[in-house]
């Protein structure tokens, strides 16, 4: 994974259907706390936890923060393992593009296997179709559509 391959068209529309998914596609985005909200440093996750109830009436207690809602957890191992020093908007492309590499989507992801790619990457985005988590979740048609 490197940033170069942040550039490319298919990776970009993949990203855009992931924070579409998430709810992090304002100019905010990077900055968004899960439930909403926003955090003041990109020093490092924000570590805040929060709780609610989805519309479904599924209650949720998550520390997921920034434009790909990264957990606490998944973040200090994404970041230990890709070497990133921060929360910046770099580091989080970077991470969401580290991530998908680690669910092995990211051929897929390069090549535009929309399917493929988005098959092995639900269960890293809670928001994404087919996701395993019981939180309400884009169709397959809006994420096709953010996609082209």
């Amino acid at each position: 994974v490197n940033a170069a391959m942040l550039q490319g068209a298919n990776v970009q529309a993949m990203l855009r259907v992931i924070r579409t998914g998430e709810g992090t596609t304002d100019a905010n985005g990077y900055r968004r706390l899960v439930g909403g909200g926003e955090f003041d440093s990109f020093a490092d996750h924000p570590r805040i936890v929060r709780s609610g109830t989805f519309r479904n009436g599924v209650k949720w207690r998550s520390s997921a923060a920034g434009a790909y809602q990264f957990l606490a957890s998944t973040w200090d191992e994404t970041a230990r393992v890709m070497g990133l020093r921060d929360f910046s908007p770099a580091s989080q492309d970077m991470g969401a593009l580290g991530r998908i590499a680690a669910r092995g989507a990211l051929d897929d992801v390069i090549a535009g296997r929309f399917d493929a790619a988005i098959k092995k990457i639900a269960p890293e985005w809670a928001s994404l179709p087919g996701s395993p988590y019981g939180q309400p979740v884009m169709t397959w048609d809006k994420a096709r559509a953010v996609y082209a």
